[in-house]
């Protein structure tokens, strides 16, 4: 069963896909990076469908969530997603991040570390001080097309074919009053000049839920390199020839690892 949602309060809104199987465990909530939407997991959620629940939120000033109250960095936005999570009554839940949504999902487990089950994070904003804050400006304010299929090229590993309706869709997204304005808003909030803030990684990976970052080579947003320190517990995943999107990049390798770190929990 898919339920699309339309804005309503309190809670942001999402994409829901019930598991065909009775699933009575603690539900995975996906959290998508800057500028994309809750649409970006599709393929995720009907890969996890057979065993595991799934909620994909729009995070705010993105998809339907673009006149939510209150926008910004991934402070804001976890504010929003603990929020949400709270009004839709989840107090158990697996968390799965992608870029800024990794950041955000990092901040709602530090704050909340008992309704966690598991934390996956995919090539995660708030590892490191570098940040391609050239690229991310940019896309934020592109409008056309061509434009934005030169800049979306940069965000996948080189090798990836970019899916053509890709960038006519970010850019039809664009065209709505406001949606410029308001990325660019929240990327001058994410990017401190030329850098960007960063997460208490130590303090993460002191938390009690198994947690993975997921990491390309060829990421062109975030360097790998952020993923080589990280302390000991965590499990860092890197992969070859991918690059800034892993989960439209290598979905079946990001859907596995996703329920690893379900089953561990």
């Amino acid at each position: 069963m898919n339920d699309l949602r339309p804005i309503t309060r309190p809670h942001l809104p999402y994409r829901e896909q019930e598991a065909k199987t009775p699933d009575e465990g603690a539900p995975i909530i996906l959290l998508h990076g800057f500028g994309g939407d809750r649409q970006t997991w599709l393929n995720i959620q009907t890969a996890l469908a057979p065993s595991k629940r799934s909620l994909a939120f729009d995070l705010p000033g993105h998809g339907e969530a673009l006149d939510w109250p209150r926008i910004g960095n991934a402070g804001v936005a976890a504010k929003a997603v603990s929020q949400s999570l709270e009004a839709l009554e989840l107090t158990k839940f697996h968390l799965v991040g992608h870029s800024m949504g990794g950041a955000v999902a990092s901040l709602v487990a530090l704050r909340n570390p008992d309704a966690v089950k598991s934390l996956t994070l995919l090539s995660p904003g708030g590892f490191g001080p570098e940040i391609n804050h050239r690229l991310l400006r940019r896309y934020a304010t592109a409008t056309d097309a061509r434009e934005m299929e030169i800049l979306l090229e940069q965000f996948f590993g080189w090798e990836f074919r970019l899916p053509k309706f890709l960038a006519k869709t970010a850019a039809e997204s664009r065209s709505r009053p406001g949606a410029a304005a308001t990325l660019e808003a929240i990327a001058e909030e994410i990017i401190d000049g030329s850098v960007q803030k960063t997460l208490p990684r130590n303090e993460l990976a002191d938390l009690p839920m198994p947690i993975k970052v997921i990491w390309g080579t060829q990421d062109r947003v975030l360097p790998t390199r952020q993923a080589h320190k990280l302390p000991g517990v965590v499990a860092t995943h890197i992969f070859e020839r991918v690059g800034h999107m892993p989960h439209l990049e290598i979905p079946k390798e990001v859907t596995r690892l996703i329920l690893q770190n379900t089953k561990t929990a």
